[in-house]
């Protein structure tokens, strides 16, 4: 398999000079196992990976953890979904609102956005997700886990030709290890788990706590990635306020606990 980050940022995209090597959209993964592509997060990450297959159509499964801003801004400006010849599959969990076509309907509909998700000429089909329950999308075979954020998360062990890959955004372990994504985890080739906050920050030392607000800390991303015995873990979902500089003094720090880990950043490219 071969992991591409297109968009690595929490909570709202970033821009400028203190953001160039770490990248500032917000979250997009692609995954491709021969020339099949499932996506993680519809973020604007997700119009970065459009401008790489441009001005071609594309055949992918977009695959949602939850259906907060950050994670389906992209989808209104995704190039390949205005292609006739485009096949797209847009797939996430249900929830009490409704559905996730319901909830990308609501984020492209007057008097938010001008252009309607009928605008799109690409022929596409949604797809509901269990929480609990292992599904396929094409050669890949997807394990997904309930975890805790406001509004609920699902994160993801996808798997092919014998690699397997871990998506864990948007996640609060609130000062104990989650054991359901230890066990999700499990012996996995890459875990990419949120580390938007330093222990400092989760605490409130300086500032409000953010205990409750429904991410982990990058200690908390390392003792899940040693707890579970993963190959290698990229630190995901960088805070809007954590400048390149931070993030590389936090990836040092976290190499220094778990060798595999590394600070996932915008264009980087992990074969598995």
């Amino acid at each position: 398999m071969k992991v591409t980050f297109w968009g690595v940022r929490g909570s709202i995209a970033v821009s400028g000079p203190r953001y160039v090597l770490t990248g500032g959209n917000t979250p997009c993964v692609e995954v491709r196992h021969g020339e099949d592509r499932l996506i993680l997060d519809g973020g604007t990450g997700l119009r970065g990976l459009a401008d790489s297959v441009a001005p071609d159509p594309i055949k992918a499964t977009i695959l949602f953890s939850h259906i907060h801003w950050d994670h389906i801004q992209g989808v209104p400006f995704f190039g390949p979904a205005f292609h006739p010849e485009s096949e797209i599959t847009f797939a996430g969990a249900r929830s009490q609102w409704g559905s996730l076509r319901d909830f990308l309907d609501a984020q492209m509909h007057p008097p938010t956005f001008p252009v309607t998700l009928e605008s799109f000429n690409a022929k596409l089909a949604f797809r509901d997700v269990s929480p609990t329950k292992p599904f396929e999308v094409g050669p890949f075979k997807v394990t997904p886990a309930p975890l805790d954020h406001p509004d609920g998360v699902l994160a993801y062990r996808v798997e092919a030709g014998g690699r397997s890959v871990v998506y864990a955004t948007d996640h609060e372990h609130a000062g104990t290890i989650d054991t359901r994504l230890v066990e999700l985890a499990e012996g996995a080739d890459l875990l990419i788990h949120d580390a938007q906050y330093t222990d400092a920050e989760y605490r409130g030392d300086a500032g409000p706590s953010r205990r409750g607000w429904g991410h982990s800390t990058w200690g908390e991303a390392v003792r899940t990635a040693q707890a579970a015995s993963v190959g290698h873990l990229a630190l995901f979902h960088h805070d809007p306020q954590r400048d390149d500089h931070a993030v590389i003094e936090i990836e040092a720090a976290a190499r220094g606990e778990f060798a595999g880990a590394f600070a996932a950043r915008e264009g980087s490219v992990v074969q598995l």
